[in-house]
């Protein structure tokens, strides 16, 4: 099989951003952002199917999350890459005092602030957390950071949605209340190539290939 990645020009730095895999199941129906739960074997499953994407795509690096499940997720595409370099600011949001509750308890322990969640997600700050905007700047900041380190060459991230979702939006020169219109799955693949500091976002949400 070959890769489903667009061919890159040979003078652009390349971004391959991924969403770990799904997690670990006691987390389903709860708020986890800097909640550190692991993969679940659907999780494996879904990074392994999704490392065939690489083929075609030699690696100069790969970025990961502190957190678990991206970590692991990252460990499965590495294959025998020589290295995963963790960076902490492309960790999740850390949604504070929220991390761990169900979102029916957080409606009725939070009711003001689960709605001002609800209808403007980027503007809350969650309590004993942060901020959309808090977010946004050490994202960006990272990201800036990688790609001068690796001019003309192809990295993978591998991190979380509301990070990928900061890279995209920066690219495409999204307002921040557009941010959720772009759909960030389990697994999920994008692409964004620079010629110099010009973004291009070739691929979003590209899913793992089927099982052979």
């Amino acid at each position: 099989m070959t890769s489903e990645i667009p061919d890159v020009v040979a003078t652009a730095t390349r971004m391959i951003l991924f969403r770990h895999g799904e997690p670990d199941p006691s987390v389903r129906g709860r708020c986890y952002g800097r909640l550190d739960v692991g993969l679940s074997p659907h999780g494996r499953d879904q990074m392994r199917r999704a490392r065939r994407l690489l083929r075609g795509s030699p690696l100069s690096a790969i970025y990961s999350s502190p957190s678990r499940r991206a970590v692991e997720s990252a460990g499965v595409l590495a294959g025998r890459h020589p290295r995963v370099t963790v960076d902490d600011r492309l960790r999740e949001i850390d949604f504070g005092e929220f991390e761990g509750l169900t979102y029916d308890a957080i409606a009725e322990g939070y009711p003001q602030r689960y709605a001002e969640w609800m209808t403007r997600p980027t503007d809350v700050v969650f309590p004993g957390g942060e901020s959309f905007g808090a977010l946004t700047s050490r994202v960006r900041d990272a990201l800036s950071e990688i790609r001068r380190t690796h001019l003309s060459q192809t990295i993978a991230i591998v991190s979380h949605a509301g990070v990928n979702r900061v890279a995209l939006a920066t690219a495409l020169e999204l307002n921040a209340r557009q941010i959720f219109r772009l759909d960030q799955s389990y697994a999920c693949v994008n692409v964004i190539d620079y010629i110099g500091d010009e973004p291009f976002v070739r691929l979003v949400n590209r899913l793992p290939p089927p099982r052979c």
